[in-house]
């Protein structure tokens, strides 16, 4: 009971939150399926009449569905940017090979003989397509929507990680924070609205038994409907003329709580409106929605920057030294600006649990090669993988887990807690060091080099608005490790919002000259 109680005290204080994600998953799933309905049913028609190329053409659609649906809607940021619009592509490309086929098997299913009985009547052969085989068909191709339309909806809950919306944002926000309560506020209503629209499509097809085109045409206009009618009803709002940018971050906490603070900063000391992409997806999604366009700035650490983005090895372990090392670099190769940096760093780590610590004795990354045939290892995909993550603790160290394990960033802390593995890649600052109360594994080699926080936006956006620079300067050098770590803290714990935590920092340090309201 207390489980339930927990669960339906965040579905109240987060109900404008669903509600709207709930929505913004509804406009997804629907317009994505009527795409996937214009395109698939005019063409299974057209194969089933010309039979030529039939199979060639229904097997490249399931193809599509072969490819992983993160890995489609990565693909598609360099060519349509962020938001909505990929997600929209992708899982319209993910529905058609379903109504596509269940039209061609429909329309050649119709028994031969009442198709020349109508030719034998005189209807030509336009006319007993439309009249005798397309209506005869359409269970089966309802059929075919309702598969889609059911893939649509749970797939679209990964369309959050390129800034689309819906309900995955919210399950995105529990897997971040494991946090199971977060993560069935979305999953739920994404299960129920998946039933409810099978369920009303399953009415449609029920109707279409017989000859009628009506219950599908029906369903096309309510469908219709539900897509243009908020963007009627924002069309009559009136809007005011404010310049806007968007400021864009990385998955986690952290990087939303510091957008919240540059949102702040700039809208209370400028003219300009900002806009927040946060829980983007990981640095390669971010960084390219600046490259492209997509985003004005986003928080980058110097470490990433040097290292992934730059590809080069740092010239030294020192703080101001590697900051001028990243922000020279990103002007002079991507035309980006690095502006100044926080205090604090937020550097890669090894943490592991203080029973396994006391068990072993190892202290030091070092002391793990002791292990390293006994130790399952959890690591983030991106730790797994980049230059100054786990290739170069096996360089340095000569360290080799036996058994290593990638997994979401915010699964491998409950792994590691739960004694599934017994090392994970961590964040120093990161809320779960405190709430497990992790130990790290001291970098005697210093393989991870300087990660300070800062702003980094394109240079023309700076042109246009140099105001921002001295706003956002007034971040260099603050915010602690502990700050920073309380903060985190408090959103992932403690559920506040990362804006009202960050908007009480900002006030704390007098950096916000409005009043309190």
């Amino acid at each position: 009971m207390d489980v339930l109680r927990e669960f339906f005290q965040l579905a109240s204080n987060q109900s404008n939150l669903l509600m709207e994600a709930f929505w913004q998953h509804v406009e997804m799933s629907v317009v994505s399926l009527l795409i996937a309905v214009f395109i698939a049913v005019p063409l299974g028609v057209f194969l089933a009449v010309r039979q030529k190329g039939a199979e060639p053409v229904i097997g490249s659609t399931a193809v599509l569905q072969t490819i992983p649906s993160l890995a489609l809607l990565g693909f598609l940021i360099p060519f349509v940017g962020i938001g909505t619009l990929p997600a929209i592509i992708a899982l319209s490309a993910y529905a058609l090979m379903p109504i596509l086929r269940n039209t061609y098997t429909g329309i050649k299913g119709v028994d031969r003989a009442l198709v020349e009985a109508a030719e034998a009547m005189g209807m030509s052969r336009a006319r007993t397509l439309w009249r005798i085989q397309v209506p005869l068909a359409m269970p089966t191709i309802m059929a075919g929507i309702r598969t889609a339309m059911v893939l649509i909806v749970g797939t679209a809950t990964l369309a959050a990680l390129v800034g689309a919306g819906g309900l995955g944002d919210l399950i995105m926000t529990g897997l971040n924070r494991s946090n199971n309560y977060y993560i069935l506020l979305g999953a739920i209503p994404a299960a129920l609205l998946a039933l409810l629209i099978d369920g009303i499509l399953r009415a449609a097809e029920k109707k279409t038994t017989g000859s009628s085109l009506k219950p599908m045409i029906f369903v096309i206009t309510a469908a219709l409907l539900i897509v243009t009618l908020p963007y009627g009803v924002q069309q009559a709002m009136p809007e005011e003329e404010t310049e806007e940018i968007i400021i864009g971050g990385k998955l986690g906490a952290e990087p939303e709580i510091i957008i919240s603070m540059y949102q702040h900063l700039i809208e209370d000391q400028t003219d300009i409106q900002v806009e927040l992409e946060a829980q983007l997806g990981t640095t390669d999604i971010v960084f390219q929605a600046l490259q492209n366009g997509d985003l004005d700035g986003y928080l980058e650490f110097t470490g990433t920057a040097i290292t992934e983005l730059l590809g080069e090895e740092p010239v030294s372990n020192d703080e101001d030294e590697a900051f001028e090392q990243a922000r020279e670099g990103m002007l002079r190769t991507y035309d980006l600006v690095f502006l100044e940096a926080m205090d604090y760093q937020n550097t890669y780590a090894l943490a592991v649990t203080e029973a396994f610590q006391e068990e072993t004795g190892a202290e030091t990354i070092g002391d793990l090669t002791a292990y390293e045939d006994d130790i399952t290892a959890a690591f983030t995909f991106e730790f797994y993988d980049r230059n100054d993550g786990y290739p170069a603790i096996q360089e340095t160290y000569n360290l080799a887990f036996d058994d290593v394990q990638t997994m979401d960033a915010g699964l491998r802390s409950g792994a590691l807690v739960s004694e599934d593995v017994q090392v994970i890649d961590a964040y120093s600052t990161d809320s779960y060091m405190r709430e497990y109360n992790l130990a790290v594994m001291e970098d005697t080699e210093n393989v991870f080099p300087p990660f300070n926080g800062a702003p980094l936006f394109r240079a023309d956006v700076l042109d246009d608005h140099p105001e921002i620079e001295d706003v956002l300067n007034q971040l260099g050098g603050r915010i602690t490790e502990e700050d920073m770590i309380d903060m985190n803290y408090a959103v992932d714990v403690d559920d506040e919002a990362a804006s009202d935590v960050a908007e009480e920092y900002l006030r704390e340090a007098g950096l916000l000259t409005s009043s309190d309201e």
